[in-house]
Protein backbone atom coordinates (compact mmCIF):
# COMPACT_ATOMS: atom_id res chain seq x y z
CA UNK A 1 0.00 0.00 0.00
CA UNK A 2 1.46 3.72 -0.68
CA UNK A 3 0.40 6.69 -1.05
CA UNK A 4 -0.03 8.74 -4.36
CA UNK A 5 -0.95 12.42 -5.94
CA UNK A 6 -3.21 12.14 -8.47
CA UNK A 7 -3.56 15.30 -10.97
CA UNK A 8 -5.83 15.86 -13.89
CA UNK A 9 -4.22 17.61 -16.59
CA UNK A 10 -4.96 20.63 -18.75
CA UNK A 11 -6.77 23.06 -16.02
CA UNK A 12 -5.82 26.75 -16.34
CA UNK A 13 -4.28 27.91 -13.16
CA UNK A 14 -4.87 31.52 -11.72
CA UNK A 15 -4.65 33.06 -8.65
CA UNK A 16 -2.27 33.61 -6.45
CA UNK A 17 0.28 31.82 -3.92
CA UNK A 18 2.28 32.84 -0.87
CA UNK A 19 5.87 30.76 -0.80
CA UNK A 20 6.93 29.30 1.89
CA UNK A 21 10.34 30.19 4.30
CA UNK A 22 13.35 28.46 2.63
CA UNK A 23 13.84 24.54 3.05
CA UNK A 24 17.38 24.71 2.50
CA UNK A 25 18.02 27.48 5.06
CA UNK A 26 15.34 26.06 7.57
CA UNK A 27 17.69 22.44 7.80
CA UNK A 28 20.43 24.39 8.82
CA UNK A 29 19.06 26.83 10.86
CA UNK A 30 17.75 24.46 13.21
CA UNK A 31 20.55 22.34 13.92
CA UNK A 32 22.56 25.91 14.20
CA UNK A 33 19.80 26.73 17.10
CA UNK A 34 21.63 24.05 19.81
CA UNK A 35 24.38 26.23 19.49
CA UNK A 36 22.79 28.43 21.91
CA UNK A 37 22.63 28.75 25.90
CA UNK A 38 18.95 29.74 25.58
CA UNK A 39 15.81 29.69 23.53
CA UNK A 40 16.11 30.08 19.73
CA UNK A 41 12.80 31.24 18.34
CA UNK A 42 11.82 31.00 14.07
CA UNK A 43 9.02 31.65 12.26
CA UNK A 44 8.53 31.02 8.69
CA UNK A 45 9.10 27.52 9.13
CA UNK A 46 7.76 25.45 5.97
CA UNK A 47 5.62 22.54 7.02
CA UNK A 48 7.90 19.91 5.58
CA UNK A 49 8.79 16.38 6.44
CA UNK A 50 12.53 16.75 6.54
CA UNK A 51 11.56 19.59 9.40
CA UNK A 52 9.42 16.58 11.51
CA UNK A 53 12.96 14.66 11.14
CA UNK A 54 15.14 17.65 12.69
CA UNK A 55 12.65 17.92 15.65
CA UNK A 56 13.11 14.30 16.50
CA UNK A 57 16.52 14.72 16.21
CA UNK A 58 16.46 17.78 18.79
CA UNK A 59 14.28 15.54 20.98
CA UNK A 60 17.06 13.04 21.03
CA UNK A 61 19.79 15.86 22.39
CA UNK A 62 17.15 16.66 25.05
CA UNK A 63 16.14 19.90 23.06
CA UNK A 64 12.75 21.01 23.54
CA UNK A 65 10.51 21.77 21.12
CA UNK A 66 7.65 23.75 20.63
CA UNK A 67 5.55 24.14 17.79
CA UNK A 68 3.50 27.60 18.57
CA UNK A 69 1.94 27.19 15.05
CA UNK A 70 2.66 25.43 11.90
CA UNK A 71 5.28 28.22 10.73
CA UNK A 72 6.33 29.22 14.16
CA UNK A 73 9.13 26.93 15.99
CA UNK A 74 10.74 27.53 19.26
CA UNK A 75 13.91 25.25 20.57
CA UNK A 76 15.62 25.38 23.86
CA UNK A 77 18.68 23.27 23.94
CA UNK A 78 19.66 24.88 27.70
CA UNK A 79 19.26 21.26 29.15
CA UNK A 80 20.45 19.51 25.75
CA UNK A 81 22.41 16.52 26.25
CA UNK A 82 25.50 15.47 23.70
CA UNK A 83 24.14 11.80 22.62
CA UNK A 84 25.15 9.66 19.63
CA UNK A 85 23.11 10.18 16.61
CA UNK A 86 22.23 6.75 15.79
CA UNK A 87 18.46 7.21 15.07
CA UNK A 88 16.69 6.59 11.79
CA UNK A 89 15.53 10.05 11.76
CA UNK A 90 18.67 10.70 10.75
CA UNK A 91 18.97 8.84 7.88
CA UNK A 92 16.19 10.54 6.40
CA UNK A 93 17.51 13.70 5.22
CA UNK A 94 21.19 14.84 3.91
CA UNK A 95 20.52 17.98 5.78
CA UNK A 96 21.27 16.02 9.43
CA UNK A 97 24.68 16.22 8.45
CA UNK A 98 24.92 19.92 10.05
CA UNK A 99 24.85 18.29 13.33
CA UNK A 100 28.02 17.72 12.63
CA UNK A 101 29.30 20.92 12.91
CA UNK A 102 26.88 22.00 15.78
CA UNK A 103 27.68 19.24 18.10
CA UNK A 104 31.88 19.62 16.87
CA UNK A 105 31.75 22.79 17.70
CA UNK A 106 29.55 23.09 21.21
CA UNK A 107 31.06 19.91 22.55
CA UNK A 108 33.90 18.81 20.69
CA UNK A 109 32.49 15.40 20.04
CA UNK A 110 29.86 13.92 17.75
CA UNK A 111 29.29 10.79 16.62
CA UNK A 112 26.31 10.54 13.74
CA UNK A 113 25.42 8.11 10.94
CA UNK A 114 25.90 8.68 7.70
CA UNK A 115 23.02 11.27 6.60
CA UNK A 116 20.24 10.12 4.04
CA UNK A 117 18.22 12.20 1.49
CA UNK A 118 18.00 11.78 -2.20
CA UNK A 119 20.28 10.58 -4.43
CA UNK A 120 21.19 12.55 -7.07
CA UNK A 121 24.52 10.30 -7.29
CA UNK A 122 28.08 11.15 -5.66
CA UNK A 123 27.90 13.30 -3.09
CA UNK A 124 31.16 12.90 -0.60
CA UNK A 125 31.26 15.09 2.79
CA UNK A 126 35.16 14.56 1.82
CA UNK A 127 34.98 18.95 1.89
CA UNK A 128 33.40 18.83 5.45
CA UNK A 129 36.10 16.11 6.80
CA UNK A 130 38.63 18.59 5.43
CA UNK A 131 37.82 21.40 7.48
CA UNK A 132 37.17 19.61 10.96
CA UNK A 133 40.66 18.28 10.38
CA UNK A 134 42.22 21.73 9.88
CA UNK A 135 40.36 23.02 12.78
CA UNK A 136 41.86 20.22 14.82
CA UNK A 137 39.66 17.50 14.75
CA UNK A 138 40.19 13.69 14.38
CA UNK A 139 37.61 11.97 12.19
CA UNK A 140 36.59 8.41 12.14
CA UNK A 141 34.42 6.35 10.30
CA UNK A 142 32.92 2.81 11.36
CA UNK A 143 29.64 0.68 11.26
CA UNK A 144 27.94 3.75 9.45
CA UNK A 145 29.08 6.34 11.53
CA UNK A 146 31.45 9.19 11.88
CA UNK A 147 33.00 9.96 15.28
CA UNK A 148 34.49 13.08 15.45
CA UNK A 149 36.26 15.03 18.20
CA UNK A 150 38.62 17.55 19.20
CA UNK A 151 40.13 18.42 22.58
CA UNK A 152 40.98 21.96 21.02
CA UNK A 153 39.19 23.43 18.55
CA UNK A 154 40.94 26.14 16.72
CA UNK A 155 40.52 28.48 14.00
CA UNK A 156 42.15 27.83 10.64
CA UNK A 157 42.54 28.75 6.82
CA UNK A 158 40.20 26.84 4.59
CA UNK A 159 40.01 26.46 0.75
CA UNK A 160 37.36 24.38 -0.31
CA UNK A 161 38.12 22.70 -3.44
CA UNK A 162 34.55 23.12 -4.54
CA UNK A 163 32.11 26.29 -3.56
CA UNK A 164 29.91 23.38 -1.48
CA UNK A 165 26.74 25.09 0.32
CA UNK A 166 27.33 22.13 2.90
CA UNK A 167 31.18 22.68 3.55
CA UNK A 168 30.83 26.06 3.78
CA UNK A 169 27.89 25.84 6.16
CA UNK A 170 29.14 22.99 8.41
CA UNK A 171 32.32 24.46 8.92
CA UNK A 172 30.82 27.71 10.29
CA UNK A 173 28.94 25.91 12.67
CA UNK A 174 32.32 24.51 13.59
CA UNK A 175 33.59 27.56 13.89
CA UNK A 176 31.59 30.09 15.91
CA UNK A 177 33.22 28.65 19.03
CA UNK A 178 36.27 27.88 17.61
CA UNK A 179 39.07 29.37 19.34
CA UNK A 180 40.46 31.90 16.68
CA UNK A 181 39.63 33.00 13.43
CA UNK A 182 38.47 30.74 10.57
CA UNK A 183 38.92 31.67 6.82
CA UNK A 184 36.94 29.74 4.18
CA UNK A 185 37.78 30.98 0.94
CA UNK A 186 36.06 29.46 -2.25
CA UNK A 187 33.15 29.64 0.08
CA UNK A 188 29.45 29.43 -1.41
CA UNK A 189 27.33 32.13 -1.80
CA UNK A 190 23.83 30.79 -1.94
CA UNK A 191 21.43 33.14 -0.12
CA UNK A 192 20.45 30.77 2.58
CA UNK A 193 24.13 30.55 3.63
CA UNK A 194 23.94 34.47 4.40
CA UNK A 195 20.09 33.70 6.35
CA UNK A 196 22.08 31.28 8.72
CA UNK A 197 25.16 33.68 9.09
CA UNK A 198 22.59 36.50 10.01
CA UNK A 199 21.03 34.39 12.71
CA UNK A 200 24.28 33.21 14.29
CA UNK A 201 25.13 36.94 14.16
CA UNK A 202 22.14 37.74 16.31
CA UNK A 203 22.90 35.00 18.45
CA UNK A 204 26.28 36.70 19.69
CA UNK A 205 28.52 35.05 16.25
CA UNK A 206 31.14 37.06 14.34
CA UNK A 207 30.88 35.90 11.19
CA UNK A 208 31.74 38.70 8.31
CA UNK A 209 31.56 38.08 4.11
CA UNK A 210 28.62 35.81 4.12
CA UNK A 211 27.89 35.96 0.39
CA UNK A 212 30.93 36.82 -1.16
CA UNK A 213 33.31 33.68 -1.09
CA UNK A 214 35.79 34.87 1.67
CA UNK A 215 33.97 34.17 4.54
CA UNK A 216 35.72 34.80 8.02
CA UNK A 217 34.89 33.75 11.58
CA UNK A 218 36.09 35.00 14.97
CA UNK A 219 35.20 32.46 17.62
CA UNK A 220 33.29 33.75 20.51
CA UNK A 221 32.95 31.89 24.07
CA UNK A 222 29.00 31.64 23.74
CA UNK A 223 25.78 32.16 21.78
CA UNK A 224 22.79 32.92 23.44
CA UNK A 225 19.29 32.94 21.78
CA UNK A 226 17.85 34.78 19.44
CA UNK A 227 14.58 35.50 17.08
CA UNK A 228 14.55 34.52 13.64
CA UNK A 229 12.77 34.93 10.32
CA UNK A 230 13.61 32.62 7.25
CA UNK A 231 13.89 33.99 4.18
CA UNK A 232 11.71 32.78 1.28
CA UNK A 233 12.46 29.52 -0.31
CA UNK A 234 13.79 30.37 -4.04
CA UNK A 235 13.11 27.33 -5.05
CA UNK A 236 9.49 27.25 -4.09
CA UNK A 237 9.27 30.21 -6.07
CA UNK A 238 10.79 29.37 -9.24
CA UNK A 239 8.94 25.53 -9.62
CA UNK A 240 5.56 27.80 -9.32
CA UNK A 241 7.07 30.38 -11.76
CA UNK A 242 7.54 27.17 -13.76
CA UNK A 243 4.15 26.23 -13.22
CA UNK A 244 2.70 29.66 -13.78
CA UNK A 245 4.15 29.49 -17.19
CA UNK A 246 3.41 26.00 -17.96
CA UNK A 247 -0.13 26.83 -17.11
CA UNK A 248 -1.48 29.51 -15.69
CA UNK A 249 -3.74 32.35 -17.45
CA UNK A 250 -2.72 34.52 -14.81
CA UNK A 251 -0.61 33.83 -11.49
CA UNK A 252 0.77 35.90 -9.07
CA UNK A 253 3.72 35.18 -6.45
CA UNK A 254 3.78 36.32 -3.14
CA UNK A 255 6.67 36.84 -0.96
CA UNK A 256 9.64 35.82 -2.88
CA UNK A 257 12.85 37.87 -3.09
CA UNK A 258 13.21 38.36 -7.13
CA UNK A 259 16.82 38.77 -7.24
CA UNK A 260 17.26 35.45 -5.71
CA UNK A 261 16.51 33.89 -9.13
CA UNK A 262 17.14 35.90 -11.46
CA UNK A 263 18.98 33.10 -13.43
CA UNK A 264 15.66 31.60 -13.46
CA UNK A 265 13.79 34.94 -14.73
CA UNK A 266 16.24 35.79 -17.37
CA UNK A 267 15.67 31.84 -19.10
CA UNK A 268 12.02 32.66 -18.98
CA UNK A 269 11.93 35.88 -20.38
CA UNK A 270 14.07 34.71 -23.10
CA UNK A 271 11.45 31.91 -23.60
CA UNK A 272 9.00 34.89 -24.20
CA UNK A 273 7.13 34.48 -21.26
CA UNK A 274 5.35 37.35 -19.89
CA UNK A 275 6.74 38.40 -16.02
CA UNK A 276 6.06 41.44 -14.23
CA UNK A 277 8.88 41.38 -11.25
CA UNK A 278 8.12 43.74 -8.59
CA UNK A 279 9.71 44.03 -5.21
CA UNK A 280 8.20 41.04 -3.41
CA UNK A 281 6.13 39.59 -6.01
CA UNK A 282 6.01 38.29 -9.88
CA UNK A 283 3.12 38.56 -11.43
CA UNK A 284 3.04 35.70 -14.75
CA UNK A 285 -0.02 36.20 -17.65
CA UNK A 286 0.03 33.46 -19.85
CA UNK A 287 2.08 34.10 -23.37
CA UNK A 288 0.94 35.55 -26.96
CA UNK A 289 3.23 33.31 -28.40
CA UNK A 290 4.56 30.14 -28.62
CA UNK A 291 7.60 29.56 -26.21
CA UNK A 292 10.86 29.42 -27.63
CA UNK A 293 13.41 26.53 -26.81
CA UNK A 294 16.35 28.17 -24.40
CA UNK A 295 19.65 25.97 -23.29
CA UNK A 296 20.53 25.92 -19.23
CA UNK A 297 23.64 24.73 -17.42
CA UNK A 298 23.44 24.25 -13.78
CA UNK A 299 25.88 26.54 -11.70
CA UNK A 300 26.67 27.50 -8.34
CA UNK A 301 24.32 31.07 -7.10
CA UNK A 302 23.84 33.20 -8.71
CA UNK A 303 24.06 30.88 -11.63
CA UNK A 304 20.55 28.59 -12.86
CA UNK A 305 20.17 26.46 -9.88
CA UNK A 306 20.69 22.17 -9.98
CA UNK A 307 17.26 22.25 -8.04
CA UNK A 308 15.44 24.18 -10.21
CA UNK A 309 16.65 22.37 -12.93
CA UNK A 310 14.30 19.48 -12.76
CA UNK A 311 11.35 21.23 -12.99
CA UNK A 312 12.69 23.62 -15.56
CA UNK A 313 12.87 20.33 -17.95
CA UNK A 314 8.55 19.57 -18.57
CA UNK A 315 8.58 23.09 -19.50
CA UNK A 316 11.05 22.79 -21.81
CA UNK A 317 8.72 20.21 -23.79
CA UNK A 318 5.91 23.01 -24.69
CA UNK A 319 8.35 25.18 -26.28
CA UNK A 320 9.60 25.67 -29.46
CA UNK A 321 12.91 24.47 -30.74
CA UNK A 322 15.49 22.09 -29.23
CA UNK A 323 16.33 22.77 -25.82
CA UNK A 324 19.62 22.15 -24.17
CA UNK A 325 19.88 21.35 -20.24
CA UNK A 326 23.35 20.27 -18.58
CA UNK A 327 24.09 19.67 -14.65
CA UNK A 328 27.48 20.73 -13.90
CA UNK A 329 26.53 20.00 -10.40
CA UNK A 330 25.08 16.94 -9.72
CA UNK A 331 25.80 15.00 -13.83
CA UNK A 332 23.34 12.15 -12.22
CA UNK A 333 20.49 13.86 -12.12
CA UNK A 334 18.11 12.97 -15.18
CA UNK A 335 16.29 10.76 -13.84
CA UNK A 336 12.56 12.80 -14.20
CA UNK A 337 13.58 12.36 -18.02
CA UNK A 338 13.10 8.62 -18.19
CA UNK A 339 9.97 9.31 -15.75
CA UNK A 340 9.21 12.48 -18.92
CA UNK A 341 9.25 10.08 -21.82
CA UNK A 342 7.04 7.62 -20.09
CA UNK A 343 4.72 10.59 -20.34
CA UNK A 344 5.30 11.68 -24.26
CA UNK A 345 8.31 13.82 -23.72
CA UNK A 346 11.07 13.89 -26.72
CA UNK A 347 14.29 13.64 -24.66
CA UNK A 348 17.46 12.71 -25.33
CA UNK A 349 19.82 11.81 -22.55
CA UNK A 350 23.67 12.06 -23.77
CA UNK A 351 26.09 12.16 -20.38
CA UNK A 352 25.16 15.22 -17.88
CA UNK A 353 22.69 16.46 -20.15
CA UNK A 354 19.04 15.99 -21.70
CA UNK A 355 18.39 17.52 -25.25
CA UNK A 356 14.28 18.28 -25.41
CA UNK A 357 12.36 18.75 -28.64
CA UNK A 358 9.19 20.86 -28.02
CA UNK A 359 6.50 21.09 -28.55
CA UNK A 360 5.10 17.79 -28.10
CA UNK A 361 1.70 16.83 -26.26
CA UNK A 362 2.37 15.05 -23.07
CA UNK A 363 -0.24 12.31 -21.70
CA UNK A 364 -0.82 11.25 -18.11
CA UNK A 365 0.46 7.91 -16.73
CA UNK A 366 1.86 6.33 -13.95
CA UNK A 367 5.23 7.65 -12.50
CA UNK A 368 7.36 7.87 -10.05
CA UNK A 369 9.31 10.87 -7.94
CA UNK A 370 12.84 9.29 -7.42
CA UNK A 371 14.15 12.45 -5.19
CA UNK A 372 12.29 15.62 -4.08
CA UNK A 373 12.71 17.54 -7.24
CA UNK A 374 12.41 15.10 -9.71
CA UNK A 375 8.62 15.05 -7.47
CA UNK A 376 8.18 19.11 -8.38
CA UNK A 377 9.07 17.89 -12.28
CA UNK A 378 6.37 15.72 -13.08
CA UNK A 379 3.62 17.62 -10.95
CA UNK A 380 4.40 20.11 -13.31
CA UNK A 381 4.59 17.32 -16.34
CA UNK A 382 0.93 16.40 -14.48
CA UNK A 383 -0.66 20.36 -14.95
CA UNK A 384 0.19 20.17 -18.88
CA UNK A 385 -0.81 16.51 -19.94
CA UNK A 386 -3.72 15.49 -20.90
CA UNK A 387 -6.00 12.76 -18.45
CA UNK A 388 -4.41 11.76 -14.98
CA UNK A 389 -0.91 11.39 -13.74
CA UNK A 390 -0.68 9.07 -10.83
CA UNK A 391 2.87 10.23 -9.22
CA UNK A 392 4.33 7.62 -7.24
CA UNK A 393 7.21 7.93 -4.03
CA UNK A 394 5.33 11.40 -3.04
CA UNK A 395 7.05 11.16 0.24
CA UNK A 396 10.26 12.79 -1.31
CA UNK A 397 7.91 15.70 -2.58
CA UNK A 398 6.70 16.23 1.40
CA UNK A 399 9.81 16.59 2.70
CA UNK A 400 10.76 19.93 0.84
CA UNK A 401 6.99 21.46 -0.62
CA UNK A 402 5.09 23.17 1.83
CA UNK A 403 1.32 21.97 1.88
CA UNK A 404 1.88 22.18 -1.96
CA UNK A 405 -1.62 20.07 -2.39
CA UNK A 406 -3.43 22.76 -1.05
CA UNK A 407 -1.51 25.44 -2.99
CA UNK A 408 -2.17 24.08 -6.77
CA UNK A 409 -6.06 23.69 -5.84
CA UNK A 410 -6.00 26.87 -4.39
CA UNK A 411 -4.91 27.91 -7.65
CA UNK A 412 -7.81 26.01 -9.63
CA UNK A 413 -5.71 22.42 -10.49
CA UNK A 414 -7.48 19.10 -9.60
CA UNK A 415 -5.28 16.71 -7.61
CA UNK A 416 -6.01 14.18 -4.77
CA UNK A 417 -4.48 11.84 -2.46
CA UNK A 418 -4.83 7.92 -2.75
CA UNK A 419 -3.80 4.64 -1.24
CA UNK A 420 -2.96 2.50 -3.85
CA UNK A 421 -1.67 -1.17 -3.73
Amino acid sequence: MEEVIKIEGGRSLSGSVVISGAKNATVALIPAAVLAQGPVTITGVPDIADVDSLSRILELLNVKVFRKAPDHIIMDPSEMRNIDLEDDAVTKLRASYYFMGALLGKYGYVRIKMSGGCYLGPRPIDLHIKGFEAMGATVDYDRGCYTIKSDHLHGARIFLDISSVGATINIMLAAVLADGRTTIENAAKEPEIIDIATMLNKMGANIRGAGTNVITIDGVRELSGCFHEIIPDRIEAGTFLIMAAASASEMKILNVIPKHIESLTSKLLEMGADLEIGIDSILVRRSKKLLKAVDITTKPYPGFATDLQQPFTPLLTQAEGISVVTDTIYKERFKHCIELQRMGANIELPTGSAMIKGPTKLYGDKVTATDLRCGAALIVAGLIADGTTEIHGVHHIDRGYDRIDDKLRALGASLHREIVE
